[in-house]
């Protein structure tokens, strides 16, 4: 007998972006990448995932911003994450030191939702 499946939940995976990369954008797209693979194990286990630069990045990029950290670039970068995380049911902290992602963690916390920090603690994903 197949066991139920866990509720659906929309989960931000909050991650380090820029942290530890010195803004070298192959280690910034490796931690998108991260994100990413971690938003396919989510997606699998029932969950809709998101990432916060799935949306922010072509949005900078439309803004023309011409490096990260200018003025377009923070217009949008974390301030979409906020916005998505209006819409999110919980978020999912991966990776190490990241003042965004910890960012996001406490937006979240805020909202009254919940944080997971693995993701075997999200339902479905043991």
């Amino acid at each position: 007998m197949n066991s139920p499946r866990p509720q659906s939940l929309m989960i931000l995976v909050a991650g380090p972006y820029r942290s530890g990369t010195n803004d070298d954008p192959v280690k910034m797209a490796a931690n998108v990448t991260a994100m990413t693979d971690i938003a396919l194990r989510l997606y699998r286990a029932g969950h809709l995932p998101v990432v916060g630069e799935w949306f922010a990045l072509p949005l900078v990029e439309a803004a023309c911003s011409q490096k990260v950290g200018d003025g377009p670039f923070n217009e949008i970068f974390h301030p979409i994450a906020h916005r998505i995380l209006e819409r999110c049911d919980a978020c999912l902290r991966i990776g190490g030191a990241s003042q965004g992602a910890d960012e996001m963690v406490r937006t979240t916390l805020a909202q009254g939702k919940q944080v997971f920090y693995r993701l075997e603690d999200v339902p479905g994903c043991a």
